[in-house]
């Protein structure tokens, strides 16, 4: 199972696109074994700051064909780690493959928003979408040590 992470704006080598890579780069390795993986970013850049539908367009194409869209977003599901690997396992054994997608400033157009089959949320706080990206790609990571089995995730 593919996993894309699509996300508006593009982000500058420093240590969040360390994080994210080294989390990716450990993810597949330990993921292969267990169907899971490849993981791999691409970023869309609205650069005539059209707005929230611009973007929504952008992140559309981006979209792999078929895939499950799952939306980062303040109002989605407040979900444990474990269940998260449940949710994983879950797309995987349907033999589809799962497209994250985070928004720019404004969040996610309401038009996109409605095409996820789920929604996840970080917490009632909103974060830099530079950060959500560092912390989807540890939770993918996590996810796949909690499918393998592996003392990583201690509850």
């Amino acid at each position: 199972m593919k996993i894309t992470i699509c996300a508006v704006g593009r982000l500058r080598k420093g240590p969040e696109r360390e994080l994210i890579d080294d989390y990716l780069k450990r993810f597949e390795k330990s993921g292969r074994a267990f169907g899971l993986g490849p993981a791999s970013v691409v970023e869309v850049e609205d650069k005539k700051g059209l707005g929230q539908g611009a973007e929504a367009e952008l992140l559309a194409r981006a979209i792999p064909d078929g895939a499950v869209i799952v939306t980062l977003d303040e109002r989605g599901s407040l979900i444990s780690s474990p269940d998260f690997a449940k949710k994983l396992e879950g797309w995987r054994d349907g033999a589809r493959d799962v497209c994250f997608v985070i928004g720019g400033a404004d969040g996610i157009d309401p038009s996109l928003r409605e095409r996820a089959e789920f929604s996840i949320s970080f917490g009632k706080m909103v974060w830099p979408h530079m950060l959500a990206r560092v912390m989807l790609s540890e939770q993918i990571y996590r996810a796949g040590q909690i499918i393998a089995g592996t003392p990583y995730h201690r509850v």
